[in-house]
């Protein structure tokens, strides 16, 4: 009789445990974080055997994308943060192994609304690369350039932070600071990257523009752009530096995506360039690729 009694018990229980719960359509509180990013791998690889026209007999190229984004907003309060991750790598019987890309970089933004389209902001910046980078001569000879924070950027900031629409985004600063740091010993006792030779690091205090653009125009479509400017009130305050770098991913099907990127980077004290490798020169770098692209 005791477990036929509790037979309803154990049936209402189970059904309740079953049941989907919905959201509750008065609840209209906003979703405080805005999360996702991007993954994408290009590979290539070629093979000649007795070509007429000639080329490598054996090219392998591998290009990796990893792009992540957290936007947070509550109240007046916004915080904006992204990180990027580029690699490629590409390899030939002529040529040898090489890197054609490799750049780390932290963005993060805290913002207080002052009106609605304009905020007081506070910006941090890191910038460097994970793997040993080369210059290369006529003759094909490699000469270290780089290496991990060697060199690296960092730049903090205050200043306010123009927002007209929700892609485009424009923070001013007329005081900031960044330090340049190459950590490597060989690199540091030359005085690459503008660094005092046997010094690893040096601080510049200068003015700082970044213009910032994120759009999602359909689930197959991601632009992302950002151009910064950069016046050291310490050195040449005439001679700014750029750096600009622009990712495009366009969806082809489920798994298939073209990738684009191309940055662009001045920088008056990187002087490898030239007959004596005494100058600097704009430095452009163009990549283009169909592969694999994951969005989530």
């Amino acid at each position: 009789m005791l477990l036929n009694a509790q037979d309803p018990e154990v049936k209402a229980l189970k059904t309740s445990s079953e049941r989907s719960i919905k959201k509750d359509p008065n609840d209209t509180l906003p979703k405080l974080w805005k999360k996702g990013g991007i993954f994408g791998v290009n590979l290539s690889q070629g093979t000649l055997s007795h070509w007429a026209s000639g080329g490598d007999k054996f090219s392998l190229a591998l290009n990796a994308v990893l792009g992540l984004h957290a936007f947070y907003k509550k109240g007046k309060n916004n915080w904006d943060n992204t990180f990027d991750f580029n690699f490629g790598y590409i390899k030939t019987t002529s040529l040898g192994s090489r890197k054609n890309d490799d750049r780390i970089d932290l963005l993060s933004k805290y913002g207080h609304a002052i009106t609605s389209k304009w905020n007081a902001a506070l910006i941090f910046n890191f910038r460097s690369q994970f793997f040993k980078g080369y210059t290369y001569d006529e003759n094909g000879m490699g000469t270290l350039s780089s290496s991990f924070l060697s060199p690296a950027y960092i730049l903090v900031g205050a200043g306010v932070d123009f927002k007209p629409c929700p892609p485009f985004s424009m923070f001013l600063s007329p005081i900031s600071s960044r330090w340049v740091i190459v950590a490597k010993d060989a690199l540091a006792a030359t005085g690459a990257y503008g660094v005092d030779p046997g010094k690893h690091s040096k601080n510049e205090i200068g003015a700082f523009v970044s213009f910032n653009y994120f759009k999602e125009s359909t689930k197959s479509f991601v632009y992302k752009g950002r151009l910064d400017l950069f016046s050291n009130y310490k050195h040449h305050p005439e001679k700014i530096d750029l750096y600009m770098t622009n990712v495009l991913n366009v969806k082809l099907s489920r798994s298939l995506a073209l990738t684009y990127s191309l940055d662009m980077i001045y920088d008056d004290d990187v002087r490898i360039f030239g007959d004596n490798h005494d100058r600097p020169a704009l430095q452009i770098k163009s990549l283009i690729g169909v592969g694999f692209l994951l969005k989530f």
